[in-house]
């Protein structure tokens, strides 16, 4: 693990990706890299019939962090300023997996493939997984009007493909540390103490990262 600090978030829809971000930029000082979420048109029909709109979603948000991730590699961490995002651009890849028919997967792999891969790659994952029953408490309680739509058999199942990527991604990329935090267990949102864990830890990486 080596370079600029540049902390990737990821976890299901609701887990607190944003939330935390924005704790651990203010707290470490770091540039905040947020996902556009509500300006996507789409997402409202996605979540009302996937099968529908699920490759026009999908492609908005794929050019949308593409340009995004371009223009934070520019403005700081070629200047050697950290970063914290609530988002890594693999995730679009377990997105259009769940929702893509064969064929518009194919097509849809290979733009992604293009576009990200000269991209700045997080040296640091921290990975927020949870029961569906705290996801759905979560979902609910940030109260996004867009989100009352989703279903919970969906949600269930990215959860699942959220855990099946991330054992991947450890074992192709043993060099990169994941803090895996069991939401559960842990809410950073309403305890202090919490957070305070997630710092120490996230801290010890740094620290590594510092060294290496």
């Amino acid at each position: 693990m080596t370079g600029v600090p540049f902390i990737a978030i990821e976890g299901p829809i609701g887990i607190g990706k944003t939330s935390l971000a924005e704790k651990l930029s203010a707290h470490f000082q770091f540039q905040l890299l947020k996902e556009i979420v509500e300006e996507n048109p789409f997402l409202g029909k996605f979540y009302e019939n996937i099968e529908e709109w699920s490759f026009q979603t999908e492609m908005f948000f794929l050019c949308n962090r593409f340009k995004q991730l371009e223009d934070i590699d520019k403005q700081y961490l070629r200047n050697d300023q950290p970063v914290v995002a609530d988002y890594h651009i693999s995730k679009n890849m377990i997105f259009a997996k769940r929702t893509l028919p064969k064929d518009k997967f194919q097509k849809y792999e290979q733009i992604y493939r293009i576009l990200t891969e000269d991209m700045p790659v997080p040296n640091m994952m921290i990975y927020l997984n949870a029961s569906l029953d705290t996801i759905l408490e979560r979902i609910q309680k940030r109260g996004r009007q867009i989100e009352q739509n989703i279903q919970a058999s969906y949600l269930a199942q990215l959860a699942q493909d959220y855990e099946d990527y991330m054992n991947q991604f450890e074992k192709l990329h043993p060099n990169i540390p994941v803090i895996r935090i069991d939401g559960d267990k842990l809410d950073f949102v309403c305890y202090q103490e919490h957070l305070v864990q997630i710092i120490e830890l996230v801290s010890m990486n740094l620290k590594q990262l510092t060294i290496d």
